[in-house]
C-alpha cells in the first residue's frame, strides 16, 4: 500500500506482489487531520480489493506536510546556536541581493530573528583539529537565554562540525540536560558539508519541522496499527528513495517535496519500460504542477534547492536547503490554482490554491473564488456526473458564476471567454517553467517524450505540451494516482554527503577510502532497518572542480576503494563532464574534491520488457460532449471513451475525452491518441503517428 497526502487530495494504491494495481483511491485531503483522509482512503481501497490488513507486507507514506510547514511557517520557533563571531550566519548569506536593481527587495524568510541566534566559545578548524575547547561553562546561561526567547527547537551549527562533530555532540548532550523539552538538531547529522549558510539553513528548516513531524509520524503509525497493520512503515525521500520513521522523524527535511518524488520515479520506470531515454515528466495535481527532465532513465538530481522563494524562478530569493533531492520546477498551478484579475487588468493563476476546503467553486462545498477547474468544467472538460468517481458533486453553474463575478465581469467578457483566459493562462505558465527548466539545465524539450499524470496531468497534457515543443505525450495507466504508484517503484535507500577537502595531484586515497568506510557503515544501518534483507547497491561520487571555482561537478567514482590506478579515470571522467557541460576543459588546471557521496539503495527489481504493439484500429466513441476546442478557438463535438473498454491499438483522433475513473485524459485536436499492450495511451502531434 502506497499512500500520498498532497494539498487537495489523499491518493492510495494497493499492489500485488506482481505489481499489478489491485485498488486506488483519490479522496480530499483533510487539513486539520491529515491521518483521517490517509485512513479514508486505505480504508476505501481494502474494500475495493477485498484485502484485509493482515496482507499488506509493505506500506510507504509521503506527504507534503514538512514542505507546507516550511512555507506557511508553522514549524517550531528555532533558536540558533553558532561558534562566537558568527552570530550573523543568517543575516549575511551569501552578501548579495537576488534582484541587483529592485529598490524593495524582500528578503528571503529564514526563521531565526537575530534574537534568537546564540553562539559559544570554542573552535575547530577546517582540517577537524580542535583550536579551542568547547566553553561548557557558558551552556547553563545559554540554555537559559534560549528558553526565556520562547523557542521550541534549536538548530546547532558549529564552525567545521562536517570535520569534527565533537564539540555538536557534547553541547547537545548538556542542552539536553538543560532543556530536556526542547528539539536539538546537529548540523553534521542533517547537512555534513562546507558552506556554513547553506549547513545552516538546512538545519534550521530541519529544527523547524521535527517537533510537527515527530508528532505526526507517531500519530500516523499508531493509527495504521490500531486498524491492524503490522509492516513497518516507510517513507518517501526527496531524493527519490525510502527511508524509515526512525530516520524520518530525526530527519525531517529529507522530506520536503518527498510527494513529488514519487511522480518523478514512476516516470523513470515508465521511460525504462519503453525503452525511452529523453523524458519530461509532467505531474499536475490539485495544488501544483511539478516538472523533471529524466535522461537515460535517472531523473535529474541536484544537491540543492530553495524553499519560499520570495520571487518566483528567481534563484537566491528563498532559503536554500542542502539535501538530496530530485530536482525539478514546481509552481503554483493545479486544478485549485484560484484565478483573479490584477489591478493592471490581467488574468493571474494562483500561487495561492483552494485546496480541497473549501476546494472549487464548481465542488459546491463553498468555495466562491474561480478556479482551473472551474474552467476546465466550464469549456466542457470534465464530466459533472463521473468526476472523481462520483465522490463529489460538481455543478457547472456554481463554475460559471465564480467565473463571471472574478474573471468575466472585471475584464467585460462573458463567463465562457474568463475560461479560456484561465485556461490559456495556465497552460503558458507551465509550458514557461518547464521551458525555462530545460534551458538552465543546457536541454532541448522538443525531442522528448512527455509523461503527463496527476489529476489534471492528462486533462491539460496535450495543450501544454504544444506551448512547450513537445510532440510526443504518454499517459500511463492509473495516472491520477501517479505519484502514490511511483512509491512502490522506489527503493529503500539512504544518501550522505560529507566535505573532505583533496587535491586530485595529492590526495591521501587512505583516508578518503576510511570516510568512505564509516559513510557505508552509517548508510546501510539504515538501508537494512528498513530492508533487512536482499541485494545491496551502492553508488560513489566525488564533486570535483578546478582550484579557485566556486561549485563542484558529480563525477562517479566506481563502487571498490580507490587505488592509485584510479586517479587517471577519474580525471578524465572530470574532463569528460567538465566538457559535456561548459564545452570546453581549462589544461593545466589543478583539480580538487570539496564534497564525497555515498547513496546505498536495497536492490529494485527490473522493469519488464516492452511488449509488442498491437495493430491499430480506429474505436467508436461511447458518447459526444461539447467543449471548447482550444485550437480551431470554437465550440465542437468531441467523442468520449471509456479508456477501461479501449483495446490495445485503440487509434482515436482529437478532438476527444478519455474518461476513467480518477481523471480525464483531453487529446486536443492537433493530436492523436493510441493505446499499447501494456495499458498506456500514446498521444502524438498529427503530423507524426504514434509508436
Amino acid at each position: 500500500m502506497a499512500i500520498d497526502i498532497g494539498g487537495t487530495f489523499t491518493d492510495t494504491v494497493l499492489m500485488d506482489e506482481a505489481m499489478r494495481l489491485c485498488a486506488s483511491c483519490k479522496v480530499p485531503t483533510t487539513p486539520a487531520n491529515p491521518v483521517e483522509g490517509a485512513v479514508q482512503g486505505a480504508l476505501a481501497a481494502l474494500e475495493q480489493s477485498g484485502a484485509d490488513w493482515s496482507g499488506i507486507t509493505a506500506f510507504i507514506h509521503g506527504t507534503t506536510l514538512a514542505t507546507n510547514a516550511l512555507i506557511e511557517k508553522r514549524g517550531a520557533v528555532v533558536a540558533t546556536v553558532t561558534t562566537a563571531g558568527f552570530r550573523d550566519i543568517l543575516e549575511i548569506a551569501y552578501e548579495r541581493r537576488y534582484s541587483q536593481y529592485a529598490i524593495d527587495i524582500e528578503k528571503p524568510d529564514l526563521l531565526v530573528a537575530r534574537h534568537r541566534a546564540f553562539t559559544i566559545g570554542g573552535r575547530m578548524t577546517a582540517s577537524g583539529e580542535e583550536l579551542k575547547p568547547l566553553d561548557e561553562a557558558a551552556v547553563p546561561e545559554l540554555a537559559a537565554r534560549i528558553r526565556a526567547s520562547g523557542a521550541g527547537a534549536v538548530a546547532v551549527c558549529l564552525l567545521h562540525a562536517y570535520a569534527n562533530p565533537e564539540h555538536e555532540q557534547r553541547l547537545a548532550e548538556l542542552l539536553e540536560q538543560h532543556l530536556p523539552d526542547i528539539s536539538v538538531s546537529l548540523s553534521h547529522e542533517v547537512s555534513p558539508e562546507a558552506r556554513e549558510f547553506d549547513r545552516l539553513c538546512t538545519t534550521v528548516a530541519n529544527a523547524s519541522v521535527r517537533p510537527l513531524m515527530a508528532g505526526y509520524l507517531a500519530a500516523f503509525e499508531a493509527e495504521f496499527s490500531a486498524l491492524g497493520l503490522q509492516c513497518p512503515i516507510l517513507m518517501m525521500t526527496a531524493g527519490g528513495g525510502m527511508t524509515t520513521l526512525e530516520t524520518a522523524s530525526r530527519l525531517p527535511v529529507r522530506l520536503v517535496e518527498s510527494g513529488p518524488a514519487g511522480g518523478a520515479i514512476l516516470a523513470a520506470r515508465i521511460a525504462a519500460e519503453t525503452g525511452e531515454t529523453d523524458v519530461l515528466s509532467f505531474d499536475m495535481g490539485g495544488t501544483t504542477a511539478k516538472l523533471c527532465l529524466i535522461d537515460r532513465g535517472r531523473p535529474q538530481m541536484a544537491r540543492r534547492f530553495e524553499i519560499a522563494r520570495a520571487a518566483r524562478f528567481i534563484r537566491g530569493s528563498g532559503m536554500p536547503v542542502r539535501i538530496p533531492v530530485i530536482e525539478m520546477i514546481e509552481i503554483g498551478a493545479g486544478g485549485g490554482s484560484v484565478a483573479a484579475v490584477d489591478g493592471l487588468g490581467r488574468v493571474t493563476v494562483g500561487p495561492e490554491s483552494a485546496g480541497s476546503d473549501p476546494g472549487p467553486a464548481g465542488f459546491g462545498r463553498g468555495g466562491s473564488h474561480p478556479t482551473v477547474t472551474d474552467a476546465d468544467i466550464l469549456q466542457g472538460y470534465i464530466d459533472p456526473v463521473t468526476f472523481a468517481e462520483g465522490r463529489l458533486t460538481v455543478e457547472p453553474d456554481l463554475s460559471s458564476d465564480a467565473l463571471d463575478m472574478h474573471v468575466g465581469q472585471p475584464l467585460g467578457c462573458p463567463a465562457e471567454s474568463a475560461a479560456t483566459a484561465v485556461s490559456e493562462i495556465v497552460d503558458e505558465a507551465m509550458a514557461g517553467a518547464g521551458r525555462m527548466h530545460a534551458v538552465e539545465s543546457g536541454k532541448d524539450l522538443s525531442s522528448r517524450l512527455m509523461i503527463a499524470f496527476g489529476g489534471n496531468g492528462p486533462l491539460h497534457a496535450s495543450r501544454v505540451a504544444r506551448r512547450a515543443g513537445v510532440r510526443r505525450i504518454l499517459i500511463p495507466r492509473d495516472p491520477g494516482v501517479g505519484s502514490a504508484v511511483g512509491f512502490l517503484f522506489a527503493p529503500v535507500s539512504f544518501e550522505i554527503i560529507r566535505s573532505q577537502y583533496a587535491r586530485l595531484d595529492t590526495i591521501d586515497l587512505a583516508a578518503v577510502n576510511a570516510l568512505f568506510d564509516d559513510m557505508l557503515t552509517e548508510a546501510i544501518s539504515i538501508v537494512r532497518a528498513g530492508a533487512p534483507e536482499g541485494e545491496i547497491v551502492q553508488r560513489r561520487v566525488a564533486y570535483m572542480r578546478y582550484q579557485g571555482q566556486g561549485h563542484e561537478i558529480e563525477v562517479e567514482l566506481g563502487t571498490s576503494p580507490l587505488q592509485a590506478s584510479d586517479l587517471d579515470r577519474i580525471r578524465q571522467a572530470f574532463d569528460d563532464e567538465y566538457r559535456r557541460q561548459f564545452g570546453r576543459t581549462v589544461p593545466g588546471m589543478t583539480i580538487e574534491i570539496l564534497n564525497w557521496g555515498l547513496t546505498v539503495s536495497a536492490g529494485n527489481a527490473p522493469p519488464p520488457e516492452r511488449a509488442d504493439d498491437a495493430p491499430e484500429s480506429q474505436c467508436t466513441p461511447k458518447g459526444q460532449r461539447r467543449i471548447w476546442c482550444n485550437v480551431s478557438r470554437t465550440w465542437a463535438e468531441a467523442g468520449v471513451y471509456d479508456r477501461v473498454a479501449l483495446p490495445a491499438g485503440s487509434r482515436i483522433d482529437g478532438p476527444a475525452l478519455i474518461t476513467e475513473a480518477q481523471t480525464t485524459t483531453f487529446v486536443s485536436a492537433d493530436f492523436s491518441a493510441c493505446t499499447d499492450t501494456s495499458g498506456n495511451i500514446w498521444m502524438t502531434a498529427k503530423e507524426e503517428r504514434s509508436p
